[in-house]
């Protein structure tokens, strides 16, 4: 009979340094390096982080992660998987774009984020190398420039069974797009969500109502 053995598990919140990702089979991201106090750390992404997180992050950057922590009592090792990543309060402080880096924080997973717009896009390796994986990064960085993180959410999915007609996607209204390519993106969301000029004038008008 062998060896009893569980993981156990804990909640986490650590502040470091970015470092670099984690990338395997050249193009599918799978975590992130941190430096720490405690050293260089690996964490694992969530799914739904790995698909909305904006690959051009600055080595340097500050960042504070929130998730879970597993300790296998068989290996004697932690390990993390993240749930939220965002600007550590410092990093947020040093910039004059406040803005959330990944999607949405665990504590905001409810009710609320399942009343977000979600936009389809195939992973599969078809996809991917006809530019499937510039695709997810300009739509995270155009639903960032837009601050609509609140509102929009980008989801990976298996074949849409257009293969050849890579890579493809299907925005909230259950509009299908084959072959469409990272320079599309700014139109594509002017065309679901308004011009860019008048996302940026609505947020600026919560921003200084914030302020007064």
């Amino acid at each position: 009979m062998g060896k009893y053995h569980h993981k156990e598990i804990s909640e986490f919140c650590l502040e470091g340094q970015f470092l670099d990702f984690v990338i395997k089979d050249g193009y599918k991201l799978k975590g992130l390096l941190l430096a720490t106090s405690d050293g260089e750390v690996y964490i694992k992404l969530a799914k739904h982080l790995r698909i909305a997180f904006d690959l051009r992050l600055p080595p340097g950057t500050w960042l504070q992660v929130v998730g879970e922590k597993k300790y296998d009592t068989k290996t004697g090792e932690f390990k993390l998987k993240a749930q939220g990543v965002m600007a550590a309060r410092g990093e947020v402080e040093r910039r004059e774009d406040v803005r959330t880096i990944a999607a949405e924080k665990p504590q905001e997973k409810s009710v609320k984020s399942a009343k977000k717009n979600t936009i389809l896009v195939c992973q599969k390796s078809s996809c991917m190398k006809r530019g499937g994986k510039k695709l997810c990064q300009a739509l995270a960085a155009s639903i960032s420039e837009r601050g609509l993180e609140d509102q929009v959410t980008i989801k990976g999915t298996g074949c849409m069974k257009q293969c050849k007609a890579g890579p493809n996607l299907i925005m909230p209204d259950k509009t299908r797009y084959t072959k469409i390519q990272a320079e599309q993106v700014s139109t594509l969301m002017d065309k679901h969500f308004g011009p860019k000029e008048q996302v940026e004038i609505s947020m600026s008008e919560i921003v200084n109502a914030d302020t007064k």
